[in-house]
């Protein structure tokens, strides 16, 4: 299987974030970044993950903020 170039990988990250809605639940960003629900409540609690919002008495996150703090933390350089 030939290994994807870097601009069909954007067009594939785009296609997925235009599926998915401005707010995300704890369990689809905690399946988005491949840990545990109960890593997104300890990241909240520390206040060292994604931004998180209360809508009503629900956890809420914006999918850019999520993007937006991946791109901050990661070690590698995911621009291309």
């Amino acid at each position: 299987m030939p290994n994807p170039s870097p601009r069909n990988t954007n067009a594939l990250a785009t296609a997925a974030a235009a599926q998915r809605g401005p707010l995300a639940t704890p369990a689809e960003v905690a399946a988005y970044l491949g840990v545990p629900v109960k890593t997104l409540y300890q990241w909240k609690y520390r206040g060292v993950g994604p931004h998180v919002h209360k809508v009503g008495r629900h956890l809420r996150y914006r999918w850019h903020e999520v993007d937006a703090w991946v791109n901050a933390h990661s070690t590698y350089d995911l621009t291309a």
